[in-house]
């Protein structure tokens, strides 16, 4: 799967069919969360091995043995290798990958989808699908903008459209990514579909250096979602809207009552008594994981995102929001068990919402063998990663202040989120210098914790301070929408709270609290590389943008363009 010329993947994105699931003209009636979690409680626990992650061949599209076979979406190089989670890409740094994308998906959706939220509807039918990687540093003509979207066998395209074929520099550290459907208002029910997959960068050199755990066995993915399932094994996406007088399927989050990973509910996988690397991502609509090992083990955290820590950072607990990801050690050999459960606290909506049950309080097992492994184990974890340059705000050259709202309804339900009290398709007014760094002042005014995703920028949050009569600054910026307006600085002289070590991270990800405003550096340039400038035209069309990770959010607007400058 690798070679020193340049590398052309030929991945198609198309539909898997499995079981007997049905359309969205098909599916009968909402039921109760109650009838959800019966289906999710009747299938027994760790009882599924935990596959690999697909390399371009197939597995049967089964999320649990007793489980019906589920109709879904998959990437894929032919229907026959089409998988979910998709194949992983690997790639090696400094070596492009070009990837053609074709759509082979049906006329009409398996999953229901809301148009009163901005949404893309062909003229002409058909389910439009666009790729994004995940992290990537890539031109934005392959960046996968959320208007560049097209048709099965492009009947259709979107305004942004203009190529089939993406190119990937693979110029960044080497690292962790993803790749993921990023279509206008369907991109919350392509993913639950299925069109989420793992994208590697390696650097031989570096990576032999590093001597961390290597090999099919020992470095493994986990990609962690969740899923709620019909009792014929069909995907479960509720599609009454918690306000139906508005928009009548549209819900703030989605939250399924099985744990997947690899796309197994609950599996176990057996490990020897040495050090393991787990490459964690949370691919979920919403959900946020707390998670923790049960007898004895902690994760020695070496990564996060598509970046190395500066040196290694040993926790019992780390929190994925969507779309984060660590970069994960686990020395088995330390157990005081046979067996180590790996657990979820984190509550749903995040930070105050409802704690996990037996059922989503688990994610997976790991059955411990006896005694010695079957060969030495000669991997570690240095002392020291991979030189990173300290986050600063010495050398910006602009301060922006980025708002998230929430709008409730006269029934006090959410009806939509924005950006600085604007929507996606309001002029672009974010339009940083490409090569430049800037600090964005991130205040939010809502009561979730919001997953900030800036797309081909690397980013850090270096000051998480609470905000003191939120309701006075809120109120204010309903009434001016300007942050230095309403006096920012005088209103976020709470607490500092703390970021976890693990977390001081160039990162793709960045977590930004209620109730406060996160101080974040931001670089358009390539920080790892002594702030060295993009080696393509950044400021081409169509941009970029930036975004809320929580899909349903994102689909309904919490997205805004991005639009860099020379």
């Amino acid at each position: 799967m690798r070679r020193k010329t340049k590398m052309v993947w030929e991945l198609i994105i198309l539909i898997m069919m499995g079981g007997c699931g049905m359309s969205m003209a098909q599916q009968p009636p909402p039921v109760s969360e109650a009838v959800l979690h019966q289906v999710a409680a009747s299938l027994q626990m760790h009882v599924d091995k935990l596959p690999h992650m697909p390399k371009l061949f197939g597995y049967t599209l089964k999320f649990h043995r007793n489980l019906p076979a589920t109709t879904v979406f998959a990437y894929g190089t032919s229907a026959q290798a089409a998988t979910v989670p998709g194949p992983t890409i690997e790639s090696i740094r400094g070596v492009s990958t070009r990837v053609t994308w074709e759509n082979h998906l049906p006329h009409s959706h398996i999953l229901p989808w809301d148009p009163t939220i901005p949404t893309t509807i062909p003229k002409h039918g058909g389910v439009p699908t666009v790729v994004h990687l995940h992290g990537g540093v890539q031109p934005p003509e392959s960046d996968g903008s959320a208007l560049a979207w097209f048709n099965s066998d492009f009947k259709e395209t979107g305004p942004a459209w203009s190529r089939s074929t993406y190119t990937y520099p693979n110029i960044q550290h080497s690292g962790n990514l993803w790749y993921h459907d990023h279509t206008l208002g369907l991109t919350r029910a392509n993913l639950l579909a299925g069109l989420i997959a793992a994208y590697v960068l390696r650097d031989p050199a570096f990576d032999a250096k590093m001597n961390l755990p290597v090999g099919p066995k020992f470095d493994r993915h986990l990609m962690i979602f969740d899923r709620s399932f019909y009792k014929d094994g069909s995907l479960y996406l509720n599609y009454t809207g918690d306000n139906p007088t508005i928009h009548p399927q549209w819900q703030p989050e989605y939250f399924g009552e099985a744990i997947i990973v690899n796309g197994k509910a609950w599996p176990y996988l057996r490990v020897q008594r040495r050090k393991y690397r787990f490459r964690i991502i949370n691919v979920s609509n919403a959900r946020y994981y707390g998670l923790a090992l049960t007898n004895g083990l902690s994760f020695t955290v070496v990564g996060s995102d598509s970046s190395y820590l500066p040196s290694p950072v040993t926790t019992q607990r780390i929190l994925l929001s969507p779309a984060e990801t660590f970069d994960v050690v686990v020395d088995f050999s330390t157990a005081t068990a046979t067996e180590s459960i790996l657990t979820n606290d984190a509550p749903y909506p995040y930070p105050t919402g409802t704690q996990p049950d037996q059922l989503m309080g688990q994610v997976m097992k790991f059955i411990i063998k006896p005694g010695a492994p079957s060969r030495p184990d000669t991997s570690r974890v240095p002392a020291s990663l991979a030189p990173s340059q300290a986050a600063t705000i010495v050398g910006a050259s602009l301060t922006r202040y980025i708002t998230l709202y929430e709008y409730l309804s006269k029934a006090n339900l959410s009806s939509h989120l924005y950006i600085n009290g604007k929507s996606f398709l309001d002029p672009v007014t974010e339009t940083p210098k490409s090569g430049s760094t800037e600090v964005w002042e991130v205040i939010n005014l809502t009561g979730d914790n919001h997953p900030l995703h800036i797309h081909l920028a690397t980013f850090q949050a270096i000051r998480v301070q609470q905000l003191v009569d939120e309701q006075g600054f809120l109120n204010c910026m309903t009434r001016k929408n300007n942050a230095v307006a309403c006096n920012v600085t005088g209103h976020a002289t709470g607490p500092i709270l703390d970021i976890p070590a693990h977390e001081r991270a160039w990162k793709n990800i960045v977590k930004i609290e209620p109730g406060c405003k996160t101080t974040v550096v931001v670089h358009f340039n390539l920080v790892e590389q002594n702030n060295a400038p993009y080696p393509f035209d950044a400021t081409s069309a169509p941009g970029y943008v930036y975004h809320c990770h929580i899909l349903d959010h994102e689909d309904n607007e919490m997205i805004r363009p991005l639009k860099l400058v020379k």
